[in-house]
């Protein structure tokens, strides 16, 4: 009800242990706004508060259509979105009044955040979401849902422990410099690349076609899987001077296919986007760091944090599985946004080539790695998430990338960075 108005640009968060407690207030406001009735509740005039150590609230109430919420909510730039850092809200049914779950937002982002939903008497489940995913689900806590109301958060997240996922919630903007160095050389260098279909630039910096080495004779440029070769030539040949040849990153990588795809490899070349992600990024982890870190089970994304995601469409939401990952597929493309938020915060410094797949006609149907694109998540300076895509020599937007492929896989490759760049 509350986020249709979020705020691009998010300042700088505090370590969540530094969030200034709002208890005292939410122990005032039991009586009055928890746990009176429906109707007078809805009827209260929001009004500001300020915290001892200096934290504007706004608590207001606000209604749907079977609930009400009652928001603390932190101030934002001088403005009360009701997802700022510290934010606390209170779902209600309005039939009954009863409550049915209280939401924390730990850091200022709409979309991360904790919430307790009732149990028993004497119990809660909390679930921590992630961009649609939940990293924790279900976790029981002896906290029944109206003694939450009056109990300080930290002393919550406490008593969860470790199935609390805390650094989550807690990134680290500096450790983010280098990445956010090696973006703008690589976007200064982006203007001077043109597009062409089955286009790349081999070792000796002549722009030629993958398939047959031709050199381009006209409008030369970079198909998707020559820029993505283009970006970890940049960052490999400051180190050794030289680019990578084109013919050994066509070569197949790892158990791949079957005896059903075999006889169609040269025909319709199923893997092509596959091994050539996976060439690169076992150089990449060969020369810049060692020769253990080539190998598949080193480069290869195929741990993910959360089993279940949240499913949006025009009737509402529901939760379904997640499912793990499919060798030579990946990740279904419905869980890319928490997955690059986790690998962001697990694994900072490093990049990804994305191999885009599905099955595919003509017949037989089988999967086709058919698009490769570059993605760089990160936080800015400011602890705001986001993820660079840069694919077919141009930089193009997430929110269209990851909506342009329901129902495909994502297979990722990992490439460390430096803050060089020389292509």
């Amino acid at each position: 009800m509350f986020l249709g108005s979020v705020i691009s640009l998010q300042g700088l968060d505090l370590p969540t242990q530094k969030i200034e407690d709002d208890v005292s207030l939410r122990i005032s406001l039991k009586d009055f706004w928890f746990t009176e009735a429906s109707d007078r509740v809805l009827n209260q005039k929001a009004f500001l508060h300020t915290l001892p150590g200096g934290s504007r609230i706004q608590v207001r109430a606000e209604a749907g259509n079977d609930e009400f919420m009652i928001v603390l909510a932190r101030e934002w730039n001088g403005s009360y979105p009701g997802w700022a850092q510290g934010s606390w809200i209170l779902t209600r049914r309005k039939e009954d009044g009863s409550p049915s779950r209280i939401r924390v937002f730990l850091r200022s982002d709409p979309y991360t955040y904790v919430q307790f939903r009732p149990f028993a008497e004497d119990r809660c489940l909390m679930d921590v979401v992630l961009y649609d995913a939940y990293v924790a689900r279900s976790v029981p806590l002896p906290y029944s849902l109206e003694r939450l109301m009056v109990v300080p958060v930290e002393q919550v997240l406490s008593t969860a422990g470790n199935k609390f996922p805390r650094r989550y919630f807690d990134p680290q903007p500096t450790r983010y410099e280098d990445l956010r160095v090696f973006m703008g050389h690589l976007r200064a260098r982006l203007p001077e690349l043109g597009f062409q279909d089955d286009g790349a630039m081999d070792a000796e910096g002549r722009y030629v076609y993958i398939n047959t080495l031709k050199i381009q004779e006209e409008a030369p440029g970079l198909n998707c899987s020559g820029f993505a070769k283009w970006v970890v030539d940049g960052i490999l040949r400051p180190l050794t001077g030289d680019r990578l040849p084109i013919p050994p990153l066509k070569e197949p990588f790892g158990e791949r296919g079957s005896s059903l795809t075999e006889i169609y490899e040269k025909a319709r070349d199923p893997f092509f986007g596959l091994d050539w992600t996976r060439n690169l990024a076992s150089q990449a982890g060969t020369i810049l760091r060692s020769p253990a870190f080539g190998k598949l089970e080193e480069i290869e994304v195929q741990d993910r944090p959360f089993a279940s995601i949240i499913q949006r469409n025009r009737n509402g939401t529901s939760v379904r599985s997640y499912p793990s990952f499919l060798l030579n597929a990946g990740f279904s493309f419905e869980g890319i946004h928490p997955l690059l938020y986790t690998l962001a915060i697990d694994e900072p410094g490093t990049l990804y080539l994305a191999s885009i797949n599905n099955e595919q006609d003509p017949k037989p149907r089988m999967r086709q790695h058919f698009h490769v694109a570059v993605l760089v998540p990160y936080f800015n300076e400011y602890g705001n998430f986001q993820v660079a895509v840069f694919e077919s020599a141009e930089e193009t937007s997430f929110n269209n990338f990851k909506n342009r492929y329901p129902g495909h896989f994502v297979n990722l490759v990992r490439i460390p960075v430096e803050t060089w760049f020389d292509p």
